[in-house]
């Protein structure tokens, strides 16, 4: 019965330490821009995950397809920052999670900085021995938006979620 506990436990701290690693290879790969990594990290099939602004995507090839057309550009330099995982193994097969974000991008070409902060509500399974993200919510809590010029940082917006016409994703790309 020991031997059993013990193998129960160890399995539940490597689901952990896995579903850890798909969120930093997730994080990972938006910062580097690698299109095939970020697939990589979703369930195939049907999917749930809601960014606010950036939008809803039932697969993950309409993920993949906004984050191209909005963040695969060189004037777009970002940092994701995931702490404070809290990740409740359910089964051999299900998961799931909350995580601190901690987002920065600076825009070369719009001269300006965004900082968000904000949470995930994540949901993962288990396929062929592999964590997938199957479900995902993305909440704002902070944003602090700065337009640069001449040397100095302005504060454009601080405070919990900028208004749409300044915190626009869809610019970013133009």
């Amino acid at each position: 019965m020991a031997i059993t506990d013990l193998e129960q436990r160890l399995a539940r701290l490597e689901a952990i330490e896995a579903i850890k690693q798909l969120k930093a290879r997730y994080f990972h790969a938006c910062d580097t821009k690698q299109v095939a990594g970020i697939r990589e990290c979703f369930a195939p099939g049907r999917i749930e995950l809601r960014y606010g602004r950036i939008g809803e995507f039932t697969d993950r090839e309409q993920l993949v397809d906004i984050f191209s057309e909005l963040a695969c550009h060189d004037h777009i330099v970002e940092m994701h920052h995931g702490q404070n995982p809290q990740i409740e193994v359910h089964d051999a097969g299900h998961a799931s999670g909350h995580w601190g974000l901690y987002y920065y991008l600076i825009d070369t070409r719009q001269q300006t900085v965004t900082q968000l902060a904000g949470f995930y509500r994540d949901t993962y399974v288990c396929r062929d021995g592999q964590w997938l993200i199957s479900e995902s919510d993305y909440e704002v809590a902070s944003t602090q938006i700065f337009a640069l010029s001449e040397g100095l940082a302005k504060v454009v917006f601080a405070g919990s979620q900028a208004p749409a016409e300044l915190d626009d994703p869809g610019k970013q790309a133009r």
